[in-house]
């Protein structure tokens, strides 16, 4: 286990790097900056080591960039309809970053904070971040932490966090995948399976168009492995309107359990993410386009990494007949995310 500083940013503060784990198992990389997973390497299913999450060079690069790599996502994941809902009768209204809509945390969102490093092992670090009454328009102030945890074959994640006053709280994170290595290309020969019957259509600036809809009959239904650069070249309307897939599936079952697997038959290796959340949105990097450089030095672009990302449903504030978003005080919002990395059998 290290502690390192990485980099400075233009307001002079420093940025740390925190590495636990070690090879030949994972080892994982975590800015102090976002509570950001940097680097997670592995050994592939093929024996080689390699980095199979996209990160930027410098921090700077993390803040001029609007990828969210590896970035954990709050105070609210996704979107929310214009930036307004209501919450026990009142209107709050919160900043707006996409297309009209609230999209992961606003403006300055969590991605973008410096957490404090609150402790740290060879295999943990736990992370937290305060944010005051108001931020970005929610109210109530909120202590949100994030604990990472190596163990032999993967990456554990708890994420956490209180309130001040009723507010909402959605948080996930945002690594995107590519695990024939970071740089070395897309993620299209890729196999993407997901255990979820319905996903969630959306307008053109990725708001619910109403309820879910079945994965029947659609480039949704990923309940059998689905080749990634198959999926992202459907004619279906939703495909074609998001560039790709950016849609939340509506995950089988409850409680930590296996969501969705990703397999990539040229090295061998397979991750499965496991979660406790009702929703995964999934995520095939639409939107990279070659203004950014990734760790190492690569210029990212249209389809370099797959992000899985455990959450409640987009826009749940304004869906009172989907699992609710809302966390009193006394309450805590929890959730759990595993990555668990093997060879292919």
């Amino acid at each position: 286990m290290t502690v390192e500083t990485i980099g400075r940013l233009r307001g002079g503060e420093d940025v740390h790097v925190v590495t636990i784990g070690r090879a030949p198992g994972p080892e994982l990389q975590v800015l102090d900056l976002g509570a950001t997973v940097h680097r997670l390497d592995v050994t592939g299913g093929d024996g080689v080591r390699r980095n199979i999450v996209l990160g930027h060079p410098t921090p700077e690069d993390y803040l001029d960039s609007t990828f969210y790599l590896g970035g954990t996502i709050g105070r609210y994941a996704n979107r929310i309809a214009a930036g307004r809902f209501t919450l026990d009768g009142s209107e709050v209204a919160v900043g707006t970053n996409d297309r009209g809509n609230h999209l992961h945390g606003g403006p300055d969102g969590f991605d973008r904070r410096i957490w404090s490093i609150e402790r740290h092992d060879e295999t943990s670090v736990e992370l937290a971040l305060t944010s005051p009454d108001g931020d970005q328009g929610f109210p109530g102030e909120v202590r949100a932490t994030v604990t990472y945890t190596v163990r032999g074959d993967g990456v554990d994640i708890v994420m956490t966090a209180t309130t001040s006053a009723p507010t909402v709280v959605n948080m996930t994170n945002h690594a995107y995948f590519n695990l024939t290595g970071e740089g070395s290309g897309t993620v299209d020969g890729h196999e993407l399976t997901v255990h979820a019957q319905r996903y969630t259509p959306v307008d053109d600036t990725g708001i619910p168009l109403g309820d879910h809809a079945a994965v029947d009959g659609t480039p949704f239904d990923l309940r059998e492995p689905a080749v990634v650069g198959e999926v992202v070249r459907s004619a279906h309307p939703q495909v074609v309107s998001a560039s790709g897939i950016d849609h939340d599936l509506v995950l089988d079952g409850e409680g930590l359990r296996p969501v969705a697997r990703l397999d990539c038959p040229a090295t061998g290796t397979r991750l499965d993410v496991s979660s406790d959340q009702p929703g995964l949105q999934v995520y095939t990097g639409n939107f990279l386009d070659g203004r950014h450089r990734s760790t190492s030095g690569v210029l990212l672009r249209q389809g370099d990494g797959i992000a899985l990302e455990p959450q409640l449903f987009p826009d749940s504030p304004n869906h009172p007949e989907w699992p609710s978003a809302t966390l009193r005080p006394g309450e805590t919002y929890t959730s759990r995310i595993a990555w668990t990395v093997s060879a292919l059998g």
